[in-house]
């Protein structure tokens, strides 16, 4: 049986280009902004309404140009602040209609899901069209090089399994570094992915090295600063960048800093540290942990160290004698806060004018894994780690593995299996709360070192996980593919994800797989509508899902399917057809069918 979708057809705008003339102007500076408006939805006037110095303020919009299914306005507005929160209102006789970026609503809204214009420069322009990949440095690849081991560690052989959660889940040693890396770039760079993001390389006390005993130097074990360097050189032959990971949270029990606060009361490294006579240690651990001593922001030494000198941590890795394209920040939403302290902001907006002066062209990306909108309202983190705006829902839309919900999630429940409309407004309540430039400027993710592989999460299920993987490589932000997804290795929570790579025997990799990873990634890669272009959701059914990513240059049509199918599709509303296949489904033309017995989709050149 078959059956039509209901079409979203509904006044639209986003922050992209077609609907943007200045994502990023000065203050001082006009911008013009435009709505598409269908046929189907009438109104008699429409107005904006933004705030200037904190005022309301309205001004009608025009028609400018007008179409065979539907039509545009615009308005020019004054950049008067900093940010500039802005809403639409389209208003009858008997009614009036907000639009803003959660969508349409017909009743008054709160200006928390306005449309935001930040006058700041722009975000790095080279993530736009960037994939990273993210490497665990203890399991990718081992090179010949011996080293040292730590007296912490407890060594395993390459190819067997991380033993689960027990005493050695942080000290299982299995040797992979740096030199392993390079020596498996070309693997790398046949992906088509642009970037590296590195889990943190700093020596420590453990196999995730989030315990740093050093912010100074690469890990002798992982090969050095000799070995990251070669690297870096490699990687940028290659057109890959590569990114830290940094600790501004916390530090490990075995750095240095501790070592002198201990010893003298005096130090000023006594000042780096919260200081506590009630726990055996003597000082706060993050999460009461003895081996992460919370980092004091209080200390204006620290504040230097870490990201005001000249040759602050922050800085140095980015200038340009290391090469560092970017910093990911752990736990960004702890950063500076305990009990009634809050300097989170204060450093947040210190790393990012740390960044700014060294390198205007790095990546600034927090971990939070909830969200606070806040931090991403343009003038702190560029972006985070998109885990509540799109890795949870799509975990819940997809999921045939619910036992694994908890957890990382941050919820003490089993998954829910929610619905394709359940996961767009997900989507849209995460989208709706930050400047567009945020949404574009975070990290897209399936799965990372602290969670499940999402092969687990499906069940195993390859159809399930391409579907989710063409979302990932379609959807407004910067793919970050986790090493060893794309030949479909599993693990159902964060250390048992860490698995190595068997690059010795390739039998149980999936090649089919793999080639569709790089199918998408060159896609992804390929595309301006994909690289440039805005959102729009044109369906949202229990089982499936259409948006539309339209820029100045190209718009690009998406089908995803969580299971077997068999619909209809008609865009002949939205006056366009597709005219190009570029992945998945053969269709063409404005109506079309899509079945499959099994989870399917579909990319494609849409046209007017």
């Amino acid at each position: 049986m078959s059956y039509q979708p209901s079409v979203l057809l509904s006044p639209h705008h986003d922050g992209s280009e077609l609907y943007v003339s200045n994502s990023a102007p000065t203050i001082g500076q006009r911008v013009v902004l435009k709505v598409r408006v269908p046929h189907s939805y009438t109104f008699e006037k429409s107005f904006i309404r933004i705030y200037e110095d904190g005022e309301p303020r309205s001004y009608e919009l025009a028609l400018v140009s007008k179409g065979h299914t539907e039509d545009w306005y615009q308005v020019e507005i004054p950049i008067v602040n900093t940010h500039t929160l802005y809403r639409f209102v389209f208003v009858s006789r008997d009614r009036y209609d907000w639009l803003n970026a959660f969508g349409l609503s017909d009743h008054d809204v709160h200006t928390n899901n306005d449309f935001q214009i930040v006058a700041v420069p722009a975000n790095p322009e080279w993530i736009k069209s960037s994939i990273f990949y993210q490497i665990f440095p203890d399991r990718f690849a081992k090179s010949a090089h011996t080293y040292p081991i730590p007296d912490w560690a407890h060594p395993r052989d390459w190819n067997e399994l991380p033993r689960g959660r027990s005493e050695f889940t942080s000290s299982e040693l299995y040797g992979g570094d740096i030199v392993g890396v390079e020596e498996h770039l070309d693997h790398i760079r046949d992906l088509g992915v642009t970037g590296i993001y590195f889990t943190p390389f700093f020596p420590s006390r453990s196999n995730h090295r989030y315990d740093a005993s050093s912010f100074t130097e690469v890990d002798p074990i992982l090969g050095g600063n000799k070995a990251l360097f070669s690297l870096v050189k490699k990687a940028n032959r290659y057109g890959i960048r590569i990114m830290g990971d940094l600790t501004s949270n916390h530090c490990g029990a075995g750095h240095p800093w501790l070592a002198k606060a201990k010893k003298s009361k005096s130090a000023k490294e006594r000042t780096y540290f919260y200081w506590d006579k009630s726990v055996k240690h003597g000082y706060v651990g993050w999460w009461g942990l003895a081996s992460l001593p919370k980092l004091n922001f209080n200390s204006a030494a620290l504040k230097k160290e870490m990201y005001k000198g000249k040759n602050s941590i922050v800085r140095k890795w980015i200038s340009p004698p290391f090469g560092m394209s970017g910093w990911r920040i752990d736990v960004g939403n702890m950063t500076g806060r305990l009990g009634a302290d809050d300097l989170h902001d204060e450093v947040m907006h210190g790393i990012r004018q740390a960044m700014d002066e060294t390198n205007p062209d790095a990546w600034l990306v927090a971990e939070n894994g909830d969200f606070v909108a806040s931090d991403l309202n343009g003038l702190g983190w560029h972006g985070a780690m998109n885990y509540q705006g799109f890795m949870r829902p799509v975990w819940n839309w997809l999921n045939r593995n619910s036992e694994i919900g908890g957890g990382f999630q941050g919820l003490p429940f089993e998954m829910p299996q929610i619905s394709g409309q359940q996961l767009i407004n997900s989507m849209k309540q995460f989208n709706a709360s930050v400047p567009w430039r945020s949404v574009t400027a975070s990290m897209v993710l399936l799965d990372s070192h602290d969670t499940a592989r999402f092969r687990t999460v499906v069940k195993g299920d390859v159809a399930s996980h391409l579907s989710a993987m063409t979302m990932v490589l379609t959807y407004p932000g910067v793919p970050s593919i986790f090493a060893g997804d794309e030949i479909g290795l599993e693990g159902s929570w964060g250390e048992d994800g860490r698995r190595t790579i068997n690059w010795e025997d390739r039998s149980q990799w999936d090649h089919t797989f793999m080639g569709d990873v790089r199918q998408l990634i060159s896609i992804r890669k390929g595309n301006d509508g994909l690289i440039n272009g805005g959102l729009r959701w044109l369906a949202a059914e229990k089982d499936f899902i259409l948006y539309l990513r339209e820029s100045k240059k190209q718009s690009v049509l998406v089908f995803v399917s969580r299971k077997g199918v068999n619909v209809k599709i008609d865009l002949s509303e939205f006056g366009l057809q597709v005219t190009q296949v570029l992945y998945g489904q053969t269709v063409t033309g404005s109506k079309f069918s899509i079945k499959s017995k099994e989870a399917t989709r579909g990319i494609w050149v849409v046209t007017p």
